[in-house]
C-alpha cells in the first residue's frame, strides 16, 4: 500500500474541486455548538450561481424544524462541508472539503435561493424545501484524489 500512497495527491485545481462539488449528491455538514462540540449531519446541497452553497430544511420527517445545525450556525457561523466518493476500486476515491462562513436564511429571505436545490434534486420539484436554508460562503476549498 505504501507504493500506491505516493500517487495520491491533493487536488489544487479549484475548478476541479467545484466540479466534484456539483456532481456530489450528498455531503456531511460540520458545525459546532456553543461549547465547541462538533456536530455532523448528512445534507443535500447545491451550488448557487455566485459560488455559495445552499442546504435547506426539507419535508423529510423530523421531530422539529428547530434543528441543531441551524442553532449552531447562528451561534458559530464557521462550518465545514465534506463530500466524498468511495468505490471498492481505491484508485477512484476522492473527497472535497469546503470551509466557510454560513448563515441561516429564514423563509422570507429564501426567494431566489431554492432554484439550485430544485434543479439538482428531483424530489424537490414537486415539494421544495419549506424550512430555513443554510447558505455557505466558501472561504477555502481543499481536496484529495487517488487520480489527478
Amino acid at each position: 500500500m505504501g507504493g500506491m500512497a505516493a500517487r495520491y495527491r491533493p487536488i489544487v485545481d479549484t475548478a476541479a474541486l467545484r466540479d466534484r462539488l456539483t456532481v456530489a449528491p450528498v455531503a456531511t455538514l460540520g458545525t459546532t455548538d456553543a461549547d465547541g462540540r462538533p456536530h455532523l449531519v448528512p445534507v443535500c446541497f447545491a451550488t448557487l450561481p455566485d459560488g455559495r452553497l445552499i442546504s435547506a430544511v426539507d419535508h423529510k420527517p423530523k421531530r422539529t424544524v428547530a434543528l441543531r445545525r441551524l442553532e449552531h450556525v447562528r451561534v458559530n457561523p464557521a462550518v465545514s462541508l465534506l463530500v466524498q466518493h468511495y468505490e471498492d476500486d481505491w484508485e477512484a476515491l476522492w473527497w472535497v472539503r469546503v470551509d466557510g462562513q454560513a448563515q441561516v436564511v429564514d423563509e422570507p429571505g429564501r426567494e431566489g435561493l431554492l432554484e439550485a436545490l430544485v434543479a439538482k434534486y428531483a424530489a424537490y420539484v414537486a415539494r421544495p424545501p419549506a424550512g430555513p436554508a443554510i447558505v455557505i460562503r466558501v472561504e477555502r476549498l481543499t481536496g484529495w484524489s487517488a487520480r489527478p
